[in-house]
C-alpha cells in the first residue's frame, strides 16, 4: 500500500503581482485607500496651528493641530478651485489658500473668501475641508482614507499594548531623524525583504552578528488581524555593536511588529525603537523611511551610531537585494518557484512570505 503524496509546495507570487501598472493602479485605488498609513508624528504638531503634510495612496494630506489641541487630518485641497493648501510643515492661524485667499479654521470650518459676500445664496456654513479619518498608537499618527474602515486596535490586535511592554517610555519618544531611501522596486518587493530573515545571515553579517542571535529568530503571523511578528534574543554582550544595559526589562529582546501593508515598529535590543516606512510612487519605485526615536528627540550619540551603522549595512545591503529582484521579476525566465516553507519555523523559513502574499493576493484578486 502506497502512501499519499506530500502537498504540492507553495510557489511565490506571479511576477505580475510587482509588474504589471493595472495591478499597481488597483493596489492605489483599493487596498492603499483602504488600510492604515503612517501619517506622521504627534510632535510634529505639538502647538495650536502646527502642522505637517503626506502623502497616500496619491492624495496629498496634512495634519493640524486645532485650538481645542485636537489633532485633525484633512485633504490638502482647498474646495474653491482645487489649488493645494499647505507644503512641508509649519504654524498657521488659519488655513489660506495660495490662489484666491479662501480660508479654513484649524477645524477645517470655512472662514472667508475675498467678495464671496457678493454671490447671491452664498453659504459659508455649508463649506469645509474634506477630514479624514486618522488615529494615533502612542503618537504615531496613521489616517485611513477609507471612512468605514475598522479601527487599529481590530486590524492590529495586541500591537499596543506590546509596544507598551516592550518600549516603556515610547509615549514621551520623538523622532530624532527620518532617513529618506529611495528604492527602485515595487514597494511590496522591499515589504517582503523586511519581512522575512531568510536572507540575513548572508546578506547582512553586521545585523547577524552585532545585533541578533540568528538562531534563536522567528516570524509569525498574527493569529487575528494585518500583523507580522518577528522575534529573536540579543546577540551576546560582547559581541554587541552598541551597548545596551540587560538590567531594564525587555533590554535582550528584539522584536519587529510589521503592520500591514507598509509600517513596522522595530524594537533593537536595548528597548530602543525604530521605524520604517513606506511609500509607493508607482509600479516599480518607492520610498522607504527609517525612523528613530529618542525621548522628547533628545541628542543621542548611541542613537546616532546605531542609526548610522543601519544605513551603512543593512539599508545599501537591501536597497542592491531589492532593486536586483525587480529587475529579476521582469526576465523572460522567471518562473516562480516553491517557497521554504519549514514546519519548524525559524530562521530559515518563509511563512511570513506566505501570509504576506496571501494578503497581497487577496488585495487584488476579484
Amino acid at each position: 500500500m502506497t502512501g499519499q503524496d506530500p502537498p504540492a509546495p507553495v510557489r511565490s507570487l506571479a511576477a505580475r503581482y510587482y509588474t504589471d501598472p493595472a495591478i499597481f493602479e488597483k493596489e492605489r485605488r483599493g487596498l492603499l485607500s483602504r488600510t492604515w498609513q503612517f501619517a506622521g508624528h504627534e510632535s510634529q504638531a505639538r502647538e495650536p496651528g502646527d502642522y505637517f503634510t503626506c502623502e497616500i495612496a496619491g492624495d496629498s494630506l496634512f495634519c493640524i493641530r486645532g485650538r481645542d489641541g485636537v489633532l485633525r487630518a484633512f485633504y490638502n485641497v482647498c474646495q474653491h478651485r482645487g489649488h493645494r493648501l499647505v507644503e512641508g510643515a509649519g504654524n498657521t492661524r488659519a488655513i489660506v489658500c495660495p490662489y484666491h485667499a479662501w480660508s479654513y479654521e484649524l477645524t477645517g470650518a470655512f472662514r472667508n473668501g475675498p467678495n464671496v459676500e457678493a454671490v447671491p445664496g452664498f453659504d459659508g456654513s455649508s463649506i469645509r475641508l474634506t477630514a479624514v479619518r486618522s488615529e494615533s498608537l502612542h503618537g504615531f499618527v496613521f489616517a485611513n482614507l477609507d471612512d468605514d474602515a475598522a479601527p487599529m486596535d481590530a486590524w492590529y490586535p495586541g500591537v499596543r499594548e506590546e509596544l507598551a511592554d516592550y518600549v516603556p517610555d515610547i509615549g514621551a519618544l520623538a523622532p530624532l531623524e527620518w532617513i529618506e531611501v529611495p528604492e527602485a522596486c515595487n514597494w511590496k518587493i522591499s515589504v517582503e525583504n523586511h519581512s522575512e530573515c531568510y536572507h540575513c545571515v548572508l546578506r547582512h553579517p553586521t545585523f547577524a552578528t552585532g545585533v541578533i542571535r540568528p538562531e534563536s529568530y522567528d516570524i509569525q503571523p498574527s493569529g487575528e488581524g494585518y500583523v507580522l511578528r518577528h522575534t529573536t534574543e540579543c546577540q551576546d554582550l560582547e559581541r554587541m555593536s552598541y551597548p545596551i544595559d540587560l538590567s531594564v526589562p525587555r533590554a535582550g529582546e528584539y522584536r519587529t511588529f510589521l503592520l500591514w501593508p507598509m509600517f513596522s515598529f522595530q524594537i533593537y535590543p536595548g528597548n530602543v525603537l525604530n521605524t520604517y516606512h513606506w511609500r509607493a510612487h508607482g509600479v516599480d519605485a518607492c520610498t522607504v523611511w527609517r525612523g528613530w526615536y529618542t525621548p522628547g528627540g533628545a541628542e543621542s550619540a548611541v542613537i546616532r551610531q546605531l542609526a548610522a551603522q543601519d544605513l551603512e549595512t543593512t539599508v545599501a545591503e537591501d536597497i542592491r537585494l531589492v532593486e536586483s529582484v525587480a529587475q529579476g521579476l521582469k526576465s523572460r525566465g522567471y518562473r516562480p518557484g516553491p517557497l521554504v516553507l519549514d514546519p519548524e519555523g525559524g530562521l530559515n523559513s518563509e511563512h511570513s512570505i506566505r501570509t504576506l502574499q496571501q494578503w497581497m493576493r487577496e488585495a487584488v484578486d476579484d
